[in-house]
């Protein structure tokens, strides 16, 4: 992989990566294109997603540096140093339970499938068009039956409890941890903005956690060439992520998510009718 491919695919994760449209199902269909995507080394191809990752995690950062300061400082005093019960927090120190309670499925399913994760499998178009299609019915199910009535501040710890098992199922490529966890939050009631804002706090330690660990697992099989490629992928990443999140808190605004929800089930149809007709892989 050369710089300048790695800049598009860069682009790619910080177009999609909040989109509910699957950055790892995009990012794999542009690698399998360029032909970087090793059928014998399929686990170099998931160390290069999850540390390109960190870049539009970084983007999550800065867009919510004030959401994310304001959580750690406030639960830290509520439970820390002043040890208030939590009935008696605030719903910001709460805020903060929520994201590690709904941290902990996605890590745990994580670890113990991560061979699998890693394997050929998630990289079969057939998963990725099956997912892009189930997927994105269940998003327009989720517009269907929505109430959107709660807001950021009513989030309950069964709320972050259910989109935290939705981004379980991210681990599926095709998926999207942004369209699972959306889904999750409108089927619980959220604004979309809401479930879009939750979704993208939830984000934060998973992809933390796995870009880390895939990144120092990477630098066996990674010669000076490739961190100057992971380099320029992951700073694009950043900077399109960050340009992402803020088009998409606007568009939630005012529109629905149908839009995503034709594009997947259209991408995922033309791509199950390759496979099927071509035997593409």
């Amino acid at each position: 992989m050369n710089v300048l491919q790695g800049l598009l695919l860069g682009l790619i994760q910080g177009l999609t990566e909040f989109l509910p449209i699957s950055s790892t199902a995009h990012l794999t269909l542009a690698g399998k294109w360029m032909g970087v995507v090793s059928a014998e080394h399929p686990e170099h191809w998931t160390a290069f997603i999850a540390v390109i990752q960190l870049g539009t995690m970084a983007a999550v950062l800065i867009y919510f540096a004030r959401d994310v300061l304001d959580i750690s400082l406030t639960f830290l005093d509520e439970n820390v140093f002043r040890r208030m019960r939590f009935k008696d927090q605030s719903h910001v120190s709460r805020l903060g339970w929520y994201v590690i309670l709904g941290s902990l499925p996605v890590a745990t399913f994580g670890l113990v499938f991560k061979k699998v994760i890693e394997g050929s499998l998630t990289k079969s178009l057939i998963v990725i068009s099956a997912s892009l299609i189930v997927f994105g019915i269940l998003l327009g199910v989720s517009e269907l039956v929505a109430r959107f009535s709660k807001n950021i501040k009513r989030i309950s710890w069964l709320d972050a409890l259910v989109v935290g098992f939705a981004q379980v199922m991210a681990l599926v490529p095709g998926a999207s941890r942004s369209g699972t966890t959306i889904t999750a939050g409108l089927f619980m009631g959220m604004t979309r903005e809401t479930a879009a804002r939750f979704s993208f706090l939830l984000s934060i330690p998973a992809v933390m956690a796995s870009g880390l660990l895939e990144f120092r697992e990477s630098l066996g099989f990674m010669g000076s060439q490739d961190f100057l490629v992971l380099a320029s992928a992951t700073l694009m990443s950043a900077v399109s992520g960050y340009l992402t999140i803020a088009f998409l808190l606007r568009f939630l605004r005012r529109h629905s998510t149908n839009v995503f929800v034709v594009y997947r089930v259209v991408l995922g149809g033309a791509l199950l009718w390759m496979v099927l007709r071509h035997g593409v892989v």
